[in-house]
C-alpha cells in the first residue's frame, strides 16, 4: 500500500465512510478507490487533494503541508492505534455517546485524523539566521512528543553564517539543528553570545570558571574565557550541509 494510499483510506474510515461511499462523492467507480488506496492506481497530487477535500481534509492545511511532505514523512504505522479505535465497533453502553459525537466530527470539531497523527510525529521547525529571524523553515521527525530529547517548541535551526568553524565541519550556509542548553557543555560545538555577537564555537570546559573556545577557519584557534562572560544558548546537535 503506498503512504498517500494510506492517507486516504485512514481519512475515509476516520469518516466512518465505505469505499463505494467515497466513489460515489468523487464521480469515480469504487473499484478505482479501492485500487488509489491499495496503492495499485497512482494519481497525481490533484487528484488526491480531490479525494481527501471530498472524504473530509481542511483547507487550511495544505498551507502548512503538502502532500510530498506529508507522504515523505508520515509513518502511518505511528497511527494505527488510532484507526483501530475509529474501526472497532463501540460497546452498547458507548453507542449512544458515539452518537451524540458523529454530528461533530461531520462539522469538522475532531479535526482530520491523518493531520492530528502529522502533527504528533513532524514539526516545522525554523531556521534562524545570524540575527535570530525566521528565514525558512525544515520538517523534523519527533519521536516521543521531543526532537533529539527536548521540547519540539525550543528547537531551530541556525543559519552559519560564516566559515569559522568549516574545520569542524559546519561551513557558511549550513544549518545547525540545536536544541536549549544555558550551561558550557565540554566536547560540544554550541551557539552562543559573546562580545555582543552571536558565534558557533566548540567548548572544551577548563574549570568552574574558565571555558577554552574553539574555532577553526583556515587555521585553528582558542581562546580562553571566563564563563560568566558567555552566554550559552543551545548545543548544536546535527548539521545539515549546503551541497554545491
Amino acid at each position: 500500500m503506498s503512504r498517500l494510499g494510506d492517507l486516504i483510506r485512514t481519512e475515509r474510515i476516520r469518516q466512518k465512510m465505505t469505499p463505494k461511499q467515497v466513489a460515489r462523492k468523487c464521480g469515480v467507480s469504487e473499484s478505482y478507490i479501492v485500487a488509489v488506496e491499495a496503492g495499485t492506481r497512482i494519481i497525481g497530487d490533484d487528484q488526491a487533494r480531490r479525494i481527501l477535500k471530498t472524504i473530509g481534509l481542511k483547507q487550511q492545511t495544505e498551507a502548512e503541508f503538502t502532500l510530498d511532505d506529508i507522504a515523505a514523512t508520515v509513518d502511518l504505522a505511528q497511527v494505527q492505534p488510532s484507526l483501530q479505535r475509529v474501526m472497532a465497533p463501540p460497546k452498547p453502553k458507548e453507542a449512544e455517546k458515539v452518537a451524540s459525537t458523529q454530528e461533530e466530527e461531520k462539522q469538522g470539531v475532531a479535526g482530520s485524523i491523518w493531520l492530528d497523527a502529522l502533527q504528533s510525529v513532524i514539526k516545522r521547525v525554523p531556521v534562524m539566521n545570524a540575527v535570530m529571524k525566521p528565514v525558512s523553515y525544515k520538517l523534523v521527525p519527533v519521536e516521543n512528543g521531543r526532537i533529539e530529547g527536548a521540547n519540539p517548541e525550543k528547537v531551530f535551526f541556525y543559519l552559519a553564517p560564516d566559515d569559522s568553524m568549516r574545520g569542524f565541519r559546519i561551513c557558511r550556509g549550513d544549518l545547525v539543528l540545536t536544541v536549549p542548553a544555558q550551561s558550557p557543555v565540554d566536547g560540544a560545538i554550541m551557539l552562543m553570545t559573546w562580545k555582543e555577537h552571536r558565534y558557533l564555537r566548540k567548548v572544551k570546559v577548563l574549570n568552574d570558571r574558565e571555558v577554552l573556545l574553539q574555532s577553526y577557519d583556515r587555521e585553528y584557534e582558542a581562546e580562553t574565557v571566563s564563563i560568566h562572560d558567555v552566554g550559552f544558548l543551545a548545543r548544536c546537535v546535527q548539521v545539515v550541509m549546503e551541497l554545491g
